[in-house]
């Protein structure tokens, strides 16, 4: 049986050639899952300027040319075997609405377009992307790039320096969610672990040992971890990538070497600087050539 069993896209309406509709047509169609598409729309500042009778007709007007169009998409995947629903409406409060959507449809994935905004306006405003991964109780697919709409190769990219119980599930779950969302697809799964070995994490291990020495040490227990981990969910050898450097970098660099189409990543608890700056997950969504799956 596939892991999913109802996809909930969201798109922007305004935006009719997002590359979401036919990720999500693709993956609804691989798994067989139902794929329901909600088209949530901005509200209009500009329609607050008519007369009130004016704007109700224009507002509903405006829906009902969006709703005929994705009425128009809906047929064509259900000519292609897709089970789809849709439904347009007016988005008050975008993060909300979708995060709405997901508590009433309870799907077994989000999916959405990656939202580019500018590094100065992440500065000062949190971009509705990384609130969604924040927030959202669901895997969260987040489409970007211009990969394959049906996933030819995934990337899970797991991190065995944390040796908690809580991080060797998320790890669990990573690969177990990649693993699925490839035999789904047809499609080739690897394994990463970036290894950030910094100063300022060796400086707590003692023993008299130089710095060299240490890193040479910790880098072999992490890479056994890392294989043993790999060993247990039967990676094959050619498919395990144990590489040295930030983890933004190394996942960036992989995906677009080897033409990855998905990356599969973990979701933290944030805390301090990190709930402003955001997290490593947040920051590949603008540093990679593909799409995010976020678990």
């Amino acid at each position: 049986m596939s892991q999913y069993q109802r996809l909930l896209l969201i798109i922007n309406p305004l935006l009719r050639h997002s590359p979401a509709i036919n990720h999500g047509a693709a993956l609804a169609k691989a798994s067989g899952a139902s794929l329901h598409i909600a088209g949530l729309i901005p509200s209009l500042d500009i329609l607050s300027l008519l007369e009130e009778g004016d704007r109700k007709m224009a507002r509903a007007t405006y829906l009902q040319e969006h709703c005929d169009w994705l009425d128009e998409q809906a047929e064509k995947m259900r000519g292609r075997g897709i089970e789809v629903t849709t439904e347009v409406a007016w988005a008050d409060n975008m993060r909300q609405d979708i995060l709405d959507h997901v508590t009433q449809m309870q799907p077994d994935l989000l999916i959405k377009q990656v939202q580019h905004e500018p590094v100065l306006k992440r500065a000062f405003f949190t971009p509705l992307d990384w609130r969604l991964l924040r927030h959202c109780p669901v895997p969260v697919y987040l489409v970007g790039g211009e990969c394959h709409a049906l996933p030819q190769k995934v990337v899970a990219a797991v991190d065995v320096s944390d040796t908690e119980p809580s991080n060797n599930e998320l790890n669990d779950r990573i690969i177990l969610q990649a693993s699925g969302l490839a035999l789904q697809c047809n499609a080739e799964l690897h394994l990463l672990y970036a290894c950030d070995i910094s100063a300022a994490f060796l400086a707590d291990m003692g023993g008299g040992l130089t710095l060299a020495e240490l890193t040479r040490e910790l880098r072999s227990d992490l890479e056994k971890s890392f294989l043993k981990l790999a060993a247990r969910f039967g990676v094959p050898s050619d498919c395990r990538h144990f590489i040295m450097g930030h983890p933004v970098s190394v996942l960036s660099e992989f995906a677009h070497q080897h033409q990855m189409d998905v990356v599969v990543v973990g979701r933290t608890q944030y805390r301090g600087l990190e709930r402003l700056l955001g997290s490593t997950t947040e920051h590949i969504l603008y540093q990679v050539p593909c799409s995010i799956l976020a678990v």
